[in-house]
C-alpha cells in the first residue's frame, strides 16, 4: 500500500512504526456552528482510509479532536449569554449527528482540547527550558522558530522567504517577539474569555500546540500518519512538527495526508459569496450517503468542486448500486436451487477480479474514484449474468462482494426494512383513539407530530397507512 507524503512529495510504500497496528491522528473541526461541507470532506475521505485499513487486517487507532476552545466559540458564546463551553458541547452534540448520517465512523479517542490543559502546559514548559520557546512581559510564551532548524520542511517553505517577501504568510504578531516568525504556545486571557492559571499568566493555549498535545497523549511521541485539509499545511501542521519534535526529540509522523479544497460552482465557499452549505443543509434535499458518494468520486488530493448537476450524477451513480442490491435480493427469494453450478462458480471466480481491481486502486493512495469506478464494474457483471434462474448460493455471493467493497466505502447500500418503534405505534394508536372520542383536535396535533417525525399517515377504508416521507 502506498500513500503521498506531503512531506517527500512522493508516494511511499506505508510501512506502520508498530506492524499490524496504524496510529492516525486527524485535526477535527472548531465547534462554533454545524458543519460545513468543506469540513465533511476530510472526515469522509480518511474514515475510508481508515476502513480499507482496517479491512486489510490492520488495527488502526484513530484519534480526532474537537477544538472547544477558539475566538469563534467565545464570540459566539458572548452574543448569546452563555458560557462558551454550552456553545462548544452543543455543537460537538450536532457534529455527531452529522458524522453518523454521513457513515462515519467514531474516533478511537475523540479528545477535547480543554481536558488537555495541563499537558499543553508540560510541553510549553519543556519548550521554554530546552530553549524553544520563551515568555514576554505579559505572559505570553512563543515558539522561537529559527530555534528549530528543520522549520519548513512540511510546506517546504524557506523561512528567510517568509521573512523577506510574504509578510501575509507571517504569523500575525506584536513588537514583543524576538521574530515575527515565532507563533503563541499560550495567550493572556482577554475580558470575558475563559481562561486557566498557568506558571506564565491567567490565560489559555495557542491553537497549534493543542493537536500536538492531543496527539501524543493519545498516540504517543511518534505516530504514523497525520491527516487535514491541505488548508492546514501551513502554518498549523507546520508548527506542530515544530513543537512535537523540539519537544520529544523524535520524528512526529511518518506520513503526512492532506485532501484538497472544496469549491462550489468553481468558487470558494464562503458566507459573504452566498454559497455556504452545512451538511445539514445537503441533508435537507438529499440522502447523506449521496454526500459521501459525491466526496468518493474524486481522488481525495485533487480539488473537488461541488454543483447541483454534480450531486444528481452522484445520486444516480448511488442508486444504480443500491437498486442493483436490492435486485439481488428479490433473485435470492425467488432462487430455486441452492447449490452453485460449475459455470456460476467460474463467474464468481471472474468476479473476484473486480475486488482485486478495487485493491489495486485503494492501495495506490486510496484512489476511490477507481475504486468506485470497480464497484461499477462489479454491479454490471451482477446485473448481467445474475437471473431468475440463478442458485441462492451464486446470488448471495455477488451480493456479498458488492456489499462488501461498498461497506469499504462506508456506503449503505443494502437498505433494511424499515420498522416502526414503539413510540410512533402508540402515537398511531393514540391518534385512532382519539378520533373515535371525536377529539378531531388532538388526532390532528399527532399527525403533525408524525409529519416532524418522517411519518405521513393516509386515513383508508382499511385502516391507516402509513409511509416515510
Amino acid at each position: 500500500m502506498k500513500i503521498y507524503n506531503t512531506l517527500s512529495k512522493r508516494k511511499e510504500e506505508f510501512e506502520p512504526i508498530v506492524p499490524g497496528k496504524v496510529s492516525m491522528y486527524v485535526c477535527g473541526p472548531t465547534v462554533y456552528n454545524l458543519i460545513h461541507i468543506g469540513n465533511a470532506r476530510p472526515m469522509i475521505m480518511f474514515d475510508t482510509a481508515r476502513r480499507y485499513m482496517e479491512h486489510k487486517g490492520l488495527e488502526v487507532n484513530y484519534v480526532s479532536n474537537f477544538t472547544d476552545v477558539d475566538d469563534k466559540i467565545i464570540k459566539k458564546a458572548n452574543e448569546e449569554g452563555v458560557d462558551p463551553s454550552v456553545i462548544s458541547e452543543r455543537y460537538i452534540e450536532e457534529c455527531k449527528k452529522d458524522m453518523k448520517a454521513l457513515n462515519v465512523k467514531p474516533a478511537t479517542t475523540h479528545p477535547k482540547a480543554t481536558n488537555e490543559i495541563g499537558g499543553m502546559l508540560e510541553m510549553i514548559q519543556t519548550l521554554i527550558d530546552k530553549g524553544h520557546a520563551y515568555v514576554a512581559a505579559d505572559g505570553t510564551v512563543y515558539f522561537k522558530t529559527r530555534s528549530f532548524k528543520e522549520y519548513g520542511k512540511l510546506s517546504h517553505k524557506n523561512l528567510d522567504d517568509l521573512r523577506g517577501g510574504n509578510r501575509s504568510l507571517l504569523v500575525s504578531g506584536e513588537d514583543q517577539k524576538e521574530d515575527p516568525l515565532d507563533f503563541v504556545l499560550w495567550k493572556p486571557k482577554k475580558e470575558g474569555e475563559p481562561y486557566w492559571e498557568s506558571p506564565w499568566c491567567q490565560g489559555r493555549p495557542g491553537w497549534h500546540i493543542e493537536c500536538s498535545v492531543m496527539s501524543k497523549k493519545y498516540l504517543g511521541d511518534e505516530i504514523d500518519i497525520h491527516a487535514g485539509g491541505e488548508d492546514l499545511i501551513f502554518p498549523h501542521h507546520e508548527n506542530e512538527i515544530a513543537q512535537s519534535e523540539a519537544a520529544n526529540g523524535k520524528i512526529f509522523a511518518k506520513y503526512w495526508m492532506h485532501n484538497g479544497f472544496l469549491n462550489i460552482d468553481n468558487k470558494k465557499m464562503s458566507k459573504s459569496a452566498g454559497n455556504f452549505f452545512t451538511v445539514r443543509d445537503i441533508s435537507e434535499k438529499y440522502d447523506l450517503q449521496i454526500l459521501r458518494f459525491f466526496m468518493l468520486s474524486a481522488h481525495y488530493r485533487s480539488p473537488l468542486n461541488f454543483s447541483a448537476d454534480l450531486m444528481e450524477a452522484a445520486k444516480n451513480g448511488y442508486e444504480r448500486i443500491v437498486t442493483s442490491v436490492s435486485n439481488l435480493n428479490f433473485l435470492l427469494e425467488k432462487a430455486q436451487n441452492d447449490a452453485m453450478s460449475a459455470e456460476e462458480e467460474k463467474l464468481v471466480e471472474e468476479a473476484k477480479g473486480f475486488i482485486t481491481k478495487f485493491d489495486e486502486a485503494m492501495d495506490d493512495d486510496f484512489n476511490t474514484a477507481d475504486a468506485i469506478s470497480a464497484i461499477f464494474e462489479l454491479v454490471k457483471f451482477a446485473n448481467t449474468n445474475a437471473t431468475e434462474a440463478s442458485s441462492k448460493a451464486f446470488v448471495k455471493a455477488l451480493k456479498e462482494e458488492i456489499v462488501m467493497l461498498s461497506d469499504i466505502c462506508g456506503l449503505i447500500v443494502e437498505k433494511e426494512a424499515e420498522i416502526l418503534d414503539t413510540e410512533i405505534e402508540q402515537l398511531i394508536q393514540e391518534r385512532q383513539d382519539a378520533r373515535k372520542a371525536k377529539n378531531f383536535a388532538r388526532a390532528d396535533e399527532i399527525r403533525d407530530l408524525l409529519l416532524e417525525k418522517g411519518i405521513i399517515l393516509e386515513d383508508t377504508r382499511e385502516g391507516v397507512k402509513w409511509k416515510r416521507a
